[in-house]
């Protein structure tokens, strides 16, 4: 398939390593429709309670605005965001040539002599295809993989909780999102950073970008709760949308390895009767339109990628499950004013 283009940083608009240059929204914007959005956004219900809301088009910050109690130097939750800075640290050691997601995720807990979950792949995984069984429900009272692997009895080592799971389907045959499944890869990317992958993210992800405000989240074990914890300022969140909306490349420097950002947004294979959107690898797929790409939490956390228009939306906020609908199509319907 052929992917939307990414654009270059243009040429006169600075890196925001130390400060987001800043700007204007576009004249041509359309500026009711707009308007009548922030109100739904800061004073409606229809999409829950908006702490933050951040545009950035042309690599400069166009737009932001803060609910009451927040503000530019509040850190927010990036819940399941998370994930797609796991899939960052993936590329960056795949760059070092210390891991190769085509080659099996090999995992303690699957190294019994003809456990067929040896077979998985770390692409599978990153592509939530290993086939492993997990329930992702968020209502109390509902049985629950992912609560008990965040608050229960698997939160001391949240890795060898989802490892454990028993194969449901064949690995690559089925696609099921899974938060157990990012902390599989995050164990293995901790494994691969030497055993220290609080240092190597700080050091090869957060300081080249400027993100000064990343509060990346451990379990007893050591492993990054890579698929919920990484709390964050909104400014900060935009970086790393920027990293990606620039193709891996920063002030000039490669940072991720070519073809790494193309890997994340290409569409991953999923069997009919899916609802949930589509999927690439740790990043969400069309939420503003084909061609862009997020990366999506609970709660309505988004920071959303429009190639296209060369902007991105970070939104955080405190939305209802009942309401996760209504928000999707408000970011949807807040990119098309710049169209």
């Amino acid at each position: 398939m052929t992917l939307t283009p990414l654009p270059a940083q243009p040429a006169d608009v600075p890196w925001p390593t130390l400060e987001w240059p800043q700007g204007a929204p576009p004249a041509a914007i359309g500026k009711e429709r707009f308007g009548e959005l922030l109100a739904t956004a800061f004073r409606g219900e229809a999409v829950g309670a908006t702490h933050a809301l951040l545009i950035v088009q042309g690599g400069r910050l166009v737009f932001e605005r803060y609910g009451e109690g927040f503000g530019p130097g509040a850190t927010y939750p990036s819940w399941s965001k998370a994930k797609s800075i796991t899939q960052a640290l993936v590329g960056l050691l795949v760059g070092d040539g210390r891991l190769d997601i085509h080659a099996p995720a090999a995992a303690p807990e699957w190294s019994a002599p003809g456990d067929p979950r040896a077979a998985i792949t770390l692409d599978q995984l990153l592509r939530m295809s290993s086939g492993l069984k997990f329930v992702e429900d968020y209502v109390p009272g509902h049985t629950s993989d992912v609560i008990e692997m965040l608050f229960g009895a698997g939160k001391a080592d949240v890795a060898h909780y989802a490892a454990s799971q028993p194969l449901e389907h064949a690995p690559g045959s089925f696609w099921s999102y899974a938060s157990g499944t990012t902390n599989i890869v995050a164990r293995l990317a901790g494994e691969a950073a030497g055993g220290d992958l609080n240092r190597f993210i700080r050091e090869r992800l957060f300081e080249p970008l400027g993100m000064r405000s990343p509060i990346p989240k451990f379990d007893a074990a050591g492993t990054f709760i890579g698929s919920s914890y990484c709390f964050a300022s909104a400014r900060d969140f935009a970086r790393f949308g920027l990293l990606y909306l620039r193709d891996g490349v920063w002030e000039g420097r490669r940072l991720l390895p070519e073809g790494w950002v193309d890997y994340a947004r290409t569409p991953t294979f999923q069997q009919p009767g899916v609802t949930e959107g589509r999927y690439g690898a740790h990043w969400w797929l069309d939420i503003a339109g084909e061609g862009s790409f997020s990366a999506n939490g609970y709660d309505g956390q988004y920071t959303v990628l429009v190639p296209d228009l060369d902007l991105i939306l970070v939104r955080h906020g405190a939305t209802p499950l009942e309401k996760k609908d209504a928000l999707k199509a408000w970011v949807g319907e807040v990119v098309a004013c710049f169209r």
